[in-house]
């Protein structure tokens, strides 16, 4: 097909016609709405690097799964900032933790939303890692039974989806063998199969007060300029339990995304972290660029990558364009 006898631009020529053609769709149930859980009682804290999005009280965590809920988001990913903090980050296995209260909250008040919990040890320890630290380092193999025990703590209180973003080697299988040996062998395990250490976790950390107090996290997540690796580590959790399998962050790794679709059958989730979410509400505030034009073009781009799930603190921005058909 040559000039002029083919011309593209034919199918392009109305809204219409390119919505006739369109061949990626960007709805309402791909979304996940990542949310902040404080403790203490009305506790409503602006998060300053991440425009619209606060560290919350349960009262509030609440009221914000039913908006969201009300908007058609399927589900809620939950973090956790604990009064306290330890070297054990003995707050993330709590019964009576923060993530956990706001669980049952949500479930008793909006029981047909999905409820997923992060789960990893960094936003409780006093060092700010994601595992226990021996001679300096952050000990792989002690670590797992204290995970296992969160996604337990976690499925007690009504969890629907565990999702450990630690990046531990063997806590898929740990966490997995926990749930079925006490009875929850239906919680879903959606793992950060391929979490790069990446430097658009910024906001994230404000956030989640999360920090670590020394060193980085490049000894257990992955090396930004790998492909391969991710493959790996994707197959291992895989082969581990894994029921959905996930790559942070998005849109720096849409050739990741791209790449895991293509070699797995299970259900692709992709992150949106906060430094893409920041970088775009900056831009806009300052007039560079449309906001919300450029937000949908970048979660179509998500999604046309493979991923069938976006995290995305747009979550409800996009839905409320999405369900007045603007978009």
């Amino acid at each position: 097909m040559q000039f002029p006898e083919y011309r593209p631009r034919r199918l392009r020529r109305t809204e219409t016609l390119r919505r006739m053609v369109r061949e990626t769709y960007l709805h309402v149930n791909d979304l996940i709405l990542p949310l902040f859980v404080a403790a203490g009682k009305e506790v409503k804290n602006p998060i300053n690097s991440m425009p619209g999005h606060f560290q919350l009280s349960v009262n509030h965590i609440v009221e914000e799964a039913k908006e969201a809920f009300g908007l058609g988001i399927p589900a809620v990913l939950l973090f956790g900032i604990p009064e306290k903090k330890d070297e054990r980050g003995t707050g993330a296995y709590d019964p009576n933790g923060v993530v956990q209260r706001a669980v049952k909250s949500i479930k008793s008040k909006v029981p047909d939303l999905v409820v997923i919990t992060d789960v990893c040890l960094c936003e409780y320890t006093s060092h700010g890692h994601c595992g226990l630290i021996k001679d300096n380092d952050v000990e792989n193999d002690s670590t797992l039974e204290l995970l296992g025990r969160m996604a337990l703590s976690h499925a007690q209180a009504g969890a629907d989806i565990v999702a450990p973003s630690d990046m531990m080697d063997g806590r898929v299988a740990e966490i997995r063998d926990t749930l079925d040996e006490n009875g929850f062998d239906q919680t879903i395990i959606m793992s950060y199969a391929a979490k790069y250490a990446s430097g658009f976790y910024g906001p994230f950390r404000e956030a989640a007060e999360s920090a670590p107090k020394f060193g980085d996290r490049r000894s257990y997540q992955m090396d930004p300029a790998n492909a391969l690796e991710a493959v790996r580590e994707v197959t291992l959790d895989v082969e581990e339990g894994a029921d959905i399998i996930m790559v942070k962050p998005a849109l720096p790794y849409l050739d990741i995304v791209r790449r895991v679709r293509e070699e797995f059958d299970l259900p692709v989730a992709a992150y949106n972290v906060s430094g893409e979410f920041a970088m775009v509400k900056a831009a806009a505030e300052k007039g560079w660029i449309d906001g919300p034009r450029v937000m949908m073009e970048c979660l179509t781009s998500i999604k046309r990558a493979g991923a069938d799930l976006i995290l995305t603190y747009f979550a409800k921005e996009a839905a409320h364009l999405l369900n007045e058909g603007k978009v």
